[in-house]
C-alpha cells in the first residue's frame, strides 16, 4: 500500500517547544532511483539515506536553486552525489568499489562503515549571480546522522536533531513478489522567539587559569524534551507506507500540539538532455572528441545519474569537419 503522504516534504512546528521541522516520506520516487541503477543492497541503503537527508535540508531553500550533498571519501563507497533543485526535484548517484563490497562482511557493510574517513560538503548554487555557498565536514568513521549533527553544530550553531531511516516493502505483483525500497528522515531544530530562550550563556573564558573549573552549558530544557522525542523514532516508523507523517508527528508531540503547513510534493527527475550532452562534449578539445567516437562511428554517453544512454554523431560536435 502506498499513501498519498509518499514522495513528499511536510513542514510542521512544536511552538510550545520552540522547535521547527521537516518530515520527508519517500516512495515511488527513491524505488525509481536505487531500481534503475540496480546497486547492492548495502550501497542503496547509504544513497537512500543520503537522498533523505539532501531533501530535508534543501527543500528549506526559500528561493530557486540547487542544493547538492556530495562525498569523497577512502571508503568502499568512495562518492555520492545528491542533487535537489528547488522547488521538488531530485536525483542522485553513488559510485563504488564492487569487488570489495563483493568482499565485506555483514558487520561491514553498514552505512558509516562504507563511507570511511573522508569529507562531505553541502553546497547551495543560487545561479550565476550569487555567490555559492559550502559547508564542509570531516567524515571519520560517523554516518550522515551525525555528520549532520556535527555540520549544525559547527556551522550553523542551531541545535539539530536528524533521524534517517531506509526500509524495503515486499508487494506481489502478477504472481511474484518484488521489493520496493522507501526511505524517510525527520528534521528538528531549536528556534527560540522567547527572549529567556534566546540568551546564550556565556563561552568559557580563553585566559582561565590553569585547573580553573569551569561550568558546562546548559542544554535548554525546551530542547531537550523535543530532541529526547525524536531520538524515539524508529526506523520502521520512517518507512512504513502505512503511517503517514501527520500520524507519527502526532505520536511524537501530541502533549505539546504540533502544527503542520501545506506539504510540498518531491520528484525523482534528472536534468540531463540532448542538447545539454551536446554542450558538454563541445566543451573538449578537437583531440578528445575524436578519441570519444567508438567502433560504431558514434560517441556514446551514459548519465550517471539515470542511466540514460546517448549516441551522437561525431558531426554535431565538430569532429571530422
Amino acid at each position: 500500500m502506498t499513501l498519498e503522504q509518499d514522495d513528499r516534504v511536510l513542514p510542521f512546528a512544536v511552538e510550545a517547544l520552540d522547535v521547527r521541522g521537516r518530515i520527508v516520506r519517500l516512495g515511488p520516487s527513491i524505488d525509481r532511483l536505487l531500481t534503475r541503477h540496480d546497486y547492492p543492497e548495502a550501497v542503496s541503503h547509504l544513497l537512500g539515506e543520503a537522498v533523505a537527508l539532501t531533501i530535508l535540508l534543501g527543500s528549506s531553500l526559500k528561493m530557486e536553486g540547487r542544493f547538492q550533498l556530495q562525498t569523497r571519501t577512502d571508503g568502499v563507497v568512495d562518492m555520492l552525489v545528491v542533487d535537489f533543485e528547488a522547488p521538488d526535484r531530485v536525483r542522485a548517484y553513488a559510485r563504488f568499489d564492487a569487488e570489495r563490497i563483493a568482499a565485506l562482511h555483514a558487520n561491514e557493510r553498514k552505512p558509516a562503515a562504507l563511507l570511511g574517513k573522508g569529507h562531505l560538503g553541502f553546497t547551495i548554487d543560487q545561479g550565476p549571480d550569487m555567490s555559492r555557498y559550502q559547508g564542509v565536514v570531516a567524515l571519520d568513521g560517523q554516518g550522515l546522522e551525525a555528520a549532520a549533527h556535527q555540520y549544525f553544530q559547527q556551522s550553523e550553531q542551531i541545535p539539530t536533531r536528524v533521524r534517517l531511516a531506509v526500509g524495503e516493502t515486499f508487494v506481489g505483483e502478477g504472481g511474484t513478489s518484488r521489493h520496493h525500497w522507501r526511505a524517510g528522515g525527520l528534521i528538528v531544530q531549536f528556534l527560540p522567539t522567547s527572549p529567556e530562550r534566546q540568551r546564550l550563556a556565556d563561552l568559557p573564558p580563553g585566559d582561565a587559569p590553569e585547573g580553573a573549573q569551569i561550568m558546562a552549558q546548559q542544554e535548554d530544557d525546551a530542547w531537550t524534551e523535543a530532541r529526547s522525542l525524536v531520538e524515539t523514532v524508529e526506523n520502521h516508523e520512517l518507512v512504513d507506507p502505512n503511517l503517514s507523517s501527520e500520524d507519527l508527528l502526532y505520536r511524537l508531540f501530541h502533549e505539546r500540539g504540533v502544527r503542520v503547513f501545506e506539504h510540498q510534493a518531491v520528484h525523482e527527475q534528472c536534468r540531463c538532455s540532448r542538447d545539454r550532452i551536446l554542450s558538454m562534449l563541445k566543451s573538449f578539445s578537437d583531440e578528445e572528441r575524436q578519441s570519444m567516437v567508438g567502433d560504431d562511428g558514434r560517441v556514446g554517453i551514459t548519465c550517471e545519474f539515470c542511466s540514460t544512454r546517448y549516441f551522437v554523431e561525431p558531426g554535431d560536435i565538430g569532429v571530422g569537419e
